[in-house]
């Protein structure tokens, strides 16, 4: 089929859906709108699949399908198209997009069955993956940017879905204002780029990016992936804004899935590794991205060793997984990070609408503390959601084994890497593993802590065939990119994943360049490897012990670091010190501005204009009195007047 056709029904399929269910949103019929829903991605899906064996097809150095609709904006020498370029980095996210997302909507079906507005909530998850579609075949940066505020907008609408309940609305407000910081900061990244190169076309950029090292701070390429990677921080959840995303947890669970796995939070990951030769260039913008993404992998999965509340614990483990893939891209293990944006995707959806059917099951309850022997009576949902246990937590041979050691190497290895990059990776795994046993203990194992009145019950198939699907990619899904040290050992599995992108991921500079992979790093390489594992399963067997075996001792442990446990159960009093700092005194400043300036200036300026012209009317409307003989002696004064005037010159 033609290319051209093809991107037009990836792309139109979800707005066909949208259209469909959102002319009819107050449907209550759950079936119908889920149905329309879910085919409608399901075709987008197809269309992915097909455009991803038509570049298998092709020869490494040319799989690129490039189209253009129109020409959307031409001003003087701004030419911006209407085009969308599929390659082998927008081609894998299209397929994460579209594969995870029907399976999303198909377990949206039986999780909203029961809500008055499933047919808008179907209606707002298509126009989710339009935009998300949009974001990532983009040619250009401007393409990009209208995704990228697309999925801003649907964010909102989803994470405040049930705004009828103040905490949600005010949820989803934050997450749409605390992206539009992080958006300002990417229009000025743009404006610099297209000054210094004079386009915004992504491909065009990649080609004019220096093969020489930007040192200054102040260079152009440096300020403007600066400020593009600020922009990343806002949509991928970074400090300083990655407050938004754990409270993201108001809307329904599988939106949760939705943005936290398949689309909107992996956007920023998406861009860097889009425009990676740009940012070879400017070693300080990478230095300032590994070291935020290392500090924020750590940072939430403290904050996650004290949550309660089953998703607030998968929102950090979000935050510290997306700071792993930063870590990644920020040393140049671009391929490393796109290959944990994929394993991720896969058993972070698992674990999320895992959640959704515990949480369905349980009669709405979130609370781990009010769960514990879940898994006999819910044995498919304990079983998929251990799988996506075993794979988060880095288990040897499922997914994120490979995505998470292949980062650690690369941290420790790169040249923009080292021992503090490799050392801050180990902390997050470890941390990751206790956390992540601790919430499995809590919720299927152990002793039943279950109110009397709550009966659980396994979801129905619509649900648990989304979770077993998942399941299986969570386990095989790494196995694409097995590192050359161990894939020699297994049967001399080749490392597809890096043969794939190779083509579009510059090598650091010659100079600089590690072979990461020689004989005689290898030795190295298992032993590293080896300490993180290790370390991992001791961390995760810790956690075993003080909620299974002594579940008391954490009880204990918890006293024992009181005013440190309650700094991290407050998230760091992150969010006060934002209101204190910044938000209150911007909206005293707001309302001094409106009584000042708006009130006392504005509108009295108005009011004296209005009375100024209301006094001038009456003194004009007091010669127009309808009186003849009064007109006659203006006349004659207005005369007499003009010929006084005349006579004295």
């Amino acid at each position: 089929m033609n290319h051209q056709i093809l991107i037009a029904i990836l792309l139109l399929s979800p707005v066909v859906g949208f259209l469909l269910n959102g002319v009819r949103f107050k449907s209550a019929n759950y079936v119908l709108a889920g149905s329309i829903a879910t085919g409608a991605v399901f075709v987008s899906f197809i269309c992915s699949v097909l455009l991803f064996l038509d570049l298998v097809s092709m020869p490494a150095e040319n799989r690129r399908i490039a189209v253009e609709f129109f020409t959307w904006i031409a001003v003087d020498n701004l030419k911006i198209n209407a085009g969308f370029v599929v390659d082998q980095i927008s081609s894998i996210m299209i397929l994460i997009i579209t594969g995870v997302g029907t399976l999303i909507h198909l377990f949206s079906i039986g999780y909203m069955h029961h809500d008055k507005g499933v047919t808008k909530y179907f209606a707002y998850l298509n126009l989710f993956i339009f935009n998300m579609l949009i974001l990532v075949l983009g040619d250009s940066l401007l393409t990009m940017f209208v995704g990228w505020e697309g999925v801003g907008l649907c964010s909102y609408l989803l994470i405040g879905f049930w705004f009828s309940d103040s905490a949600k609305a005010a949820a989803g407000m934050k997450a749409f204002i605390t992206n539009r910081i992080g958006d300002a900061a990417f229009i000025i990244g743009m404006f610099i780029l297209f000054m210094t190169f004079g386009t915004l076309n992504m491909h065009e950029l990649n080609a004019l990016a220096p093969t020489t090292i930007e040192a200054s701070w102040l260079g152009a390429v440096t300020l403007a992936t600066l400020m593009l990677f600020i922009g990343a921080t806002g949509k991928s959840a970074q400090i300083p804004l990655y407050v938004w995303l754990p409270d993201a947890m108001a809307g329904p669970t599988p939106v949760s899935a939705l943005i936290h796995a398949a689309t909107m939070v992996t956007a920023g990951v998406y861009m860097i590794i889009r425009l990676n030769p740009l940012f070879i260039a400017a070693p300080n913008t990478m230095f300032v991205i590994a070291t935020i993404g290392a500090a924020t992998a750590v940072m939430a999965a403290i904050i996650g060793l004290t949550q309660y509340d089953i998703k607030k614990v998968l929102a950090y483990s979000t935050v510290s997984q997306l700071g792993y893939m930063f870590l990644a891209v920020g040393v140049g293990a671009f391929g490393a990070g796109m290959m944990h944006l994929m394993t991720h995707a896969f058993f972070k959806a698992l674990m999320f609408l895992g959640s959704g059917s515990v949480i369905h099951g349980m009669h709405e309850e979130q609370d781990i503390r009010k769960m514990g022997g879940l898994k006999k009576y819910m044995p498919i949902t304990h079983f998929t959601f251990l799988m996506g246990w075993l794979a988060i937590i880095g288990f040897p041979l499922f997914s994120g084994f490979f995505s998470k050691d292949e980062i650690l190497w690369n941290a420790f290895s790169s040249p923009r890497g080292g021992e503090l990059f490799w050392i801050a990776g180990v902390i997050g795994a470890i941390l990751t593993a206790f956390y992540m046993t601790r919430l499995m203990a809590l919720t299927f194992w152990g002793k039943s802590r279950l109110d009397s009145k709550v009966h659980p019950h396994e979801s129905s198939l619509i649900m648990t065939i989304p979770l077993m699907i998942l399941a299986i990619l969570s386990v095989v899904g790494g196995f694409v990119g097995v590192p050359h040290v161990i894939g020699q050992y297994l049967g001399h599995i080749p490392n597809f994943w890096e043969q794939w992108l190779e083509p579009v991921i510059r090598a650091i500079p010659a100079n600089e360049f590690v072979a990461t992979h020689a004989a005689d790093h290898e030795g190295l390489e298992w032993s590293l490897m080896g300490t993180s594992v290790a370390l991992v399963m001791i961390s995760a067997l810790t956690a075993f012990y003080f909620y299974i075996i002594k579940p008391g001792t954490s009880e204990k442990v918890r006293k024992i670091f009181g005013p440190v446990y309650n700094f991290v159960n407050h998230k760091y009093f992150v969010d006060e010190f934002y209101f204190a700092a910044v938000i209150n005194p911007i909206v005293k400043q707001s309302q001094n501005l409106w009584f000042y300036v708006d009130v006392h200036f504005i509108d009295k300026m108005t009011y004296w204009t209005a009375d100024i012209v209301k006094g001038g009317g009456r003194v004009a409307k007091s010669f127009q009195t309808g009186n003849m003989q009064q007109y006659a002696m203006y006349i004659g004064v207005g005369i007499v007047v003009v010929l006084s005037f005349v006579l004295m010159r």
